[in-house]
């Protein structure tokens, strides 16, 4: 058939009920889908539903409908092309927990200070590459030994492996490019396994944070310059990569990209994605592309 719906349990639901993969296989048939049986993914918690004669925009919007208040992830798109040759992922709170430049603000007693410059940026309210010199500039002087320390507290989300591994392990590129630096992409580059990592310079002197970054600071218009690049490079359209990531400066290459998923994400960009995971992990990602729990990896 020529679209696919996924169906994802998430966090804080026991299990992915068939009553309710029927109510959702129903309610496409009395919009005039054909729609086939329920093709599970992994028991209990993923299965596609196969089905044509109805726009995929319409499939979300009525799954979303049946399932509301059910912790459950939604995707419809197209079958073909549905698995990606191409994964552009952003690092800080999306393949790991939190905000890295807000965790290296705690050393220095400024956490709550720059956290909210963060948040009022990644929701779109203030231009990213001003916010991100503002809050380099608050930590000026802070010993560069506070770099390490941060990575010690940081977390990968749950998925984060797996994501990365998985797609690697079927033939795909994977590349994180993030807003934030690259002492921490680096090391998240090397954990999880991508390809490449593409982030901000961070300038140190003398062991200290100098409060200055790079010249070109990677925000929004980077990151779709990114997504477009490696498909060009890998001979692919971006219909063929996923994108992931959580705040307004992804909003362009989660557009650009055939799955583009907002993660958790910021008020601005979950009302602007058409797909977007509220309840489950990065795990997600691979199931909307079709991966069974035996074909994953890590």
């Amino acid at each position: 058939m020529e679209y696919v719906l996924t169906l994802v349990a998430g966090h804080g639901l026991d299990g992915l009920d068939a009553s309710l993969v029927s109510e959702v296989r129903g309610a496409l048939r009395a919009l005039g889908a054909e729609v086939g049986g329920a093709r599970w993914l992994s028991p209990d918690r993923a299965c596609d539903l196969d089905f044509s004669g109805l726009d995929p925009a319409a499939a979300d919007a009525i799954a979303g409908r049946i399932l509301e208040g059910w912790a459950v992830d939604v995707a419809a798109q197209p079958a073909e092309g549905r698995r990606k040759r191409l994964l552009v992922a952003d690092m800080d709170s999306t393949m790991v927990i939190g905000e890295t430049l807000d965790e290296l603000a705690d050393f220095a007693g400024l956490k709550d200070r720059i956290a909210a410059i963060t948040a009022r940026a990644m929701n779109g309210e203030i231009g990213f590459e001003a916010a991100l010199r503002e809050r380099v500039g608050l930590l000026t002087g802070l010993s560069a030994d506070c770099l390490a320390q941060t990575w010690d507290r940081i977390e990968f989300t749950p998925g984060a492996h797996r994501l990365v591994r998985t797609m690697k392990a079927h033939g795909a590129t994977a590349v994180l490019v993030s807003g934030g630096f690259r002492f921490f992409t680096a090391k998240v580059r090397d954990a999880c396994g991508f390809d490449r990592d593409i982030a901000n310079e961070l300038g140190v002197e003398d062991g200290r944070l100098t409060g200055q970054v790079g010249d070109t600071i990677i925000g929004r218009e980077a990151k779709l310059a990114t997504l477009n690049a490696f498909s060009a490079e890998l001979g692919i359209t971006p219909r063929l990569a996923v994108a992931v990531g959580d705040g307004a400066n992804d909003l362009d290459m989660l557009r650009a990209a055939g799955l583009g998923v907002a993660f958790h994400a910021k008020p601005v960009v979950a009302a602007e994605a058409r797909v977007r995971v509220d309840h489950g992990d990065l795990g997600f990602l691979l199931y909307a592309q079709g991966y069974r729990d035996d074909e994953m990896v890590g």
